[in-house]
């Protein structure tokens, strides 16, 4: 059983990755001019909704957690639209920590907020798949010895390296502002305050 279980965690992963590089290449055979330097906010859309649909479509033809109980329909919707809200109020929340930690409040806030719909797919549409709109089996999974299987282990790693990757991934940025894929200068002036706090906070700024 367990030897199945890493063999369907594999192929999940796997898609998911599939579904990432899909986001890349299906939208220019549709759009003019699309790539993902020029075009970064509707790329950000385009993969946010791939990786969303897989997810989906992956929890429900695998089926990790099956319950011998049947549910109602007037059930499995108050429970869909339960994981609608806890989605947007997952983006909501990561808008305003990014704004907290220097993030411009009006200048570039679609971006912003598109940055919190990306990491929100890739973090809590997961947890909402898997766990379902359950806080208590969330504060179980995420804490020190509450993982009770290998698709709730690798959620937990999952979800902690997607925070690592996002914190990390936005300490290479300054490193290439002269390159001609890099913004204007208002624009990297506003990159650079709404980095500058979480730098400082890892103590590559002074």
């Amino acid at each position: 059983m367990k030897d199945n279980d890493i063999k369907r965690l594999l192929y999940t992963h796997l898609l998911c990755i599939f579904s990432i590089i899909l986001s890349v290449f299906i939208p220019s055979l549709f759009l003019e001019n699309f790539s993902i330097l020029e075009t970064h906010v509707t790329w950000l859309c385009i993969c946010s909704g791939f990786v969303t649909a897989v997810n989906l479509v992956l929890y429900l033809v695998v089926k990790p957690n099956t319950s011998s109980k049947r549910s109602s329909l007037s059930h499995k919707v108050t429970r869909f639209l339960k994981c609608c809200i806890y989605f947007l109020m997952s983006c909501f929340s990561f808008h305003v920590i990014f704004v907290l930690y220097g993030a411009p409040l009006i200048e570039l806030a679609l971006e912003t907020f598109l940055f919190a719909v990306i990491l929100s797919t890739f973090t809590t549409v997961p947890c909402l798949c898997l766990l379902g709109p359950n806080l208590k089996a969330w504060l179980r999974v995420f804490s020190r010895n509450g993982v009770t299987s290998i698709w709730e282990n690798s959620l937990q790693i999952t979800t902690i390296s997607s925070f690592v990757g996002a914190w990390l991934g936005a300490l290479p940025i300054p490193l290439d502002w002269e390159r001609p894929w890099q913004m204007t200068v208002e624009r990297k002036r506003s990159t650079y305050r709404s980095l500058h706090v979480p730098c400082r906070g890892l103590g590559t700024v002074k």
